[in-house]
């Protein structure tokens, strides 16, 4: 039997789903996964950023629930503290925080333009100027912690919250066939190589439910 349940909307289209799920794995928190309904209008309408109140994922871990993927970090961060969700160097941690909420407030572009679509591939995708520019900022935070932490992940030897928070946009790369540079993509490679993606990946391929929206090519 699991130690917590996590409540998700879309393996396939949801990213904030995915964050949660890494998360639980960096943690090391067993979950057992629960998936809404696809006609669920709080799901859908985070799915299709229709709200700007994020209530999927959500964590049941003993008496607590928690709905806010930081929330759900900082929990497990304290809860699981020899896990090492958050990088031991001061100045790291600080700036793991930092980077986790631009992801998680901002970006709003590439999150609009580029909605996660785990299945499907989108050559030559047209990217607009707004896209460009929240990209070249994603991939100017990778190689700023890369030179300053050393790699392979953005805080040194082992992936960090901040890991798991940009995973999904590993995945939008993949999806509309963004060209980045070369640390970056090696950087994505690696991230989409975790055993923990590929099993969520391969999980959202065998996904039934279909979200019209999100598979119109622009």
């Amino acid at each position: 039997m699991s130690d917590a349940v996590l409540i998700i909307s879309s393996r396939n289209y949801s990213s904030w789903s995915l964050r949660g799920w890494l998360l639980t794995r960096l943690a090391g928190l067993d979950v057992e996964v629960r998936i809404v309904d696809p006609d669920d209008a709080v799901a859908r309408d985070e799915l299709m950023m229709r709200t700007s109140s994020i209530r999927l994922p959500r964590l049941l871990h003993k008496d607590v629930e928690l709905w806010d993927t930081l929330a759900i970090a900082e929990y497990l961060n304290e809860t699981f503290p020899k896990a090492g969700m958050l990088p031991k160097d001061p100045v790291a941690r600080a700036n793991c925080r930092s980077i986790s909420g631009e992801m998680h407030s901002g970006f709003t572009a590439l999150r609009s333009a580029l909605p996660m679509n785990l299945r499907a591939r989108r050559t030559n995708f047209p990217l607009w100027s707004a896209v460009r520019g929240d990209i070249e900022r994603v991939t100017e935070i990778w190689r700023t912690c890369f030179d300053s932490w050393g790699g392979p992940w953005l805080y040194g030897a082992k992936p960090s919250i901040a890991d798991a928070m940009y995973a999904p946009v590993c995945t939008r790369f993949v999806t509309y066939d963004v060209k980045i540079d070369p640390a970056s993509a090696a950087y994505c490679d690696r991230t989409l190589a975790m055993p923990d993606l590929i099993s969520w990946t391969n999980d959202a391929a065998a996904e039934v439910a279909e979200v019209a929206e999100l598979e119109v090519e622009f």
